[in-house]
């Protein structure tokens, strides 16, 4: 299985996870043009639309709850902007249409839902989204919480991170594969990066510790990376930034990690 889905130059649809590769979690993203619309429908599932860059108007219909209007929204022109986004929860049964209002970028995050839970279509305000530091020295990067666990939704996890020229992130590596709570959560999870200028590159290793799984790659702009399991550390070369969208999911929502035994001693620099 081939974990780096390498995404287009142009055209409407940026990358997209093929159907059924992992259980849980789906995504796409998208570049839309002024005037263009992006119609979703979640049929079963849960969504969280995240706005990268641009403006748009989202307008739809929820279950129970019937119409809704978010007008306008928007206001950084590019991830690495020191701005939390405007995101949109979708739960199951769902339909909604994404307006662009000037030149788009939105991403489209996808995981089961449950139509029982009787959860409302939401505008996310960046003003609501926990923004913190991790790491330190060339480690420390910058995360923004989109949907975190303390939020209502039934399976979905989104969170955004800025690494510097020259930093690791998720890193020491960790990982979240087995449903051992309160210890270790089982949720799989996409990487969709961005990085600046974006002619540049990131790396990203995915391994398990039989190596079952155990992909080195060399992720360019727009990229997408798939962590069905394992640890999943990102470096990036001196000069360039990078951005990356985590999704998760899995049968918990709970994000509790393991650190690589091997690394671990990174921790106490």
């Amino acid at each position: 299985m081939n974990l780096l889905v390498k995404s287009k130059a142009e055209g409407r649809d940026v990358v997209a996870l093929a159907e059924g590769v992992l259980t849980y979690v789906g995504f796409s993203a998208h570049r839309l043009s002024v005037g263009e619309r992006l119609p979703v429908s979640s049929q079963d599932k849960e969504i969280c639309l995240v706005l990268l860059s641009g403006r748009i108007s989202v307008t739809g219909e929820a279950p129970g709850q019937g119409r809704f209007d978010w007008q306008n929204l928007g206001d950084r022109q590019s991830v690495f902007e020191d701005k939390s986004p405007f995101a949109v929860y979708l739960p199951p049964g769902s339909q909604a249409e994404v307006t662009a209002l000037s030149a788009v970028q939105i991403a489209v995050c996808v995981a089961p839902g449950d139509p029982s839970a009787d959860l409302p279509a939401r505008m996310i305000a960046p003003d609501s989204m926990k923004r913190s530091v991790r790491g330190k020295a060339a480690n420390t990067r910058y995360v923004c919480d989109i949907l975190p666990d303390s939020e209502p939704a039934h399976s979905l996890l989104v969170v955004e991170v800025r690494t510097p020229s020259g930093h690791s992130s998720s890193y020491p590596p960790h990982k979240h594969d087995e449903d051992d709570l309160p210890h270790q959560s089982f949720l799989e999870e996409t990487y969709y990066h961005q990085v600046n200028p974006p002619q540049g590159y990131v790396f990203q290793r995915v391994y398990t510790d039989d190596r079952s799984i155990d992909q080195a790659m060399t992720v360019e702009n727009n990229d997408l990376v798939t962590v069905p399991k394992g640890y999943h550390p990102v470096t990036v070369p001196y000069g360039y930034e990078s951005y990356y969208l985590n999704v998760m999911a899995g049968p918990k929502r709970a994000w509790q990690f393991h650190n690589d035994p091997q690394h671990s001693w990174l921790l106490d620099l």
